[in-house]
Order: structure tokens, then C-alpha cells, then sequence
């Protein structure tokens, strides 16, 4: 196999893990802006800005595009799977999101009026649109920057 191809397969792999920890690590910061702790699961958590979710697959469609172009159907799958993770990450999780905010309201009310204790529900499911953009930016803007270093230095 030729080095170039294989470095350009590390490379691709690398920048993508490089977006998702990039989006992760911001969403840290802001988690602890924000509330002036640090908290464990913010690392490795759904939800929140910016979406690594979206920032994997942008990134990953992105590689694909650098090394095969985009009438190659390994394109076409990662650009379907990209559109279905980001929509999944804002319609669906983000839906049942906020249905799982109201259960929460309901037992709260339960608790309180007939003394009923149940879990509470987790509720920072899904990603806003704009989690979802800042995400597909970083990882977008991540993959192309390792791209341009190993191709143009």
C-alpha cells in the first residue's frame, strides 16, 4: 500500500476524533462558565453547544470528500448518515427532550401533592439548530486545517 494513502487514512481518522474532542472540550468551558463547576459528564455527555455529534459526521463527510470527491458513493453514505445523525440530533433527541421536561414537571407535582417519588428524567437530550451549525462549523473547519497542514507543509 502506498504511504501517502495510508498517512491520508490516519489523517482523515485523526481530524475527525481531533472536531469531536475540539466541540467536546468547548462544551466543557462553557459548562463551566456558565455554572462556575466542573462536571464530569459535560466530557462525554449529549446535548449542549456546540453538537460534537454534528461535528463528527460534518468532519467525517468532509474527509470523504477531500479524499474521494463527491461523486464517489462512499460520499453519498457519509453525507446520508451526516443528515440523518443532524437531524436526529435536533428533531428527535431534542423532542424527547422536552417531553422528558414535562414528565419531570408532572412527578414533581405528584411528589408534592400525593407524595410519590419516581426517577427524574434526563432532559438535555437533543441540540438547538445553532448547536447543531457551530457543530457542523467546527468540525468542518478542524478536518480541513490537519488536511491543509499535512498537504501544504
Amino acid at each position: 500500500m502506498h504511504t501517502d494513502l495510508v498517512i491520508s487514512k490516519y489523517l482523515s481518522t485523526i481530524s475527525v476524533c481531533a472536531a469531536w474532542l475540539v466541540a467536546q472540550t468547548i462544551k466543557v468551558i462553557l459548562g463551566i462558565i456558565k455554572e462556575k463547576r466542573f462536571n464530569f459528564k459535560w466530557f462525554l455527555g449529549t446535548g449542549g453547544m456546540p453538537s460534537s455529534h454534528a461535528a463528527a459526521v460534518s468532519g467525517i463527510t468532509t474527509a470523504i470528500t477531500i479524499q474521494y470527491g463527491t461523486d464517489s458513493p462512499i460520499f453519498t453514505l457519509a453525507l446520508v448518515l451526516a443528515i440523518i445523525v443532524i437531524s436526529d440530533a435536533q428533531g428527535v433527541r431534542r423532542a424527547s427532550g422536552k417531553q422528558a421536561g414535562i414528565l419531570n414537571k408532572i412527578l414533581d407535582d405528584i411528589y408534592w401533592k400525593k407524595k410519590i417519588q419516581e426517577d427524574r428524567l434526563r432532559e438535555l437530550l437533543g441540540h438547538t439548530p445553532i448547536e447543531v451549525f457551530i457543530g457542523m462549523i467546527i468540525g468542518i473547519l478542524v478536518v480541513l486545517f490537519f488536511y491543509a497542514r499535512y498537504f501544504y507543509y
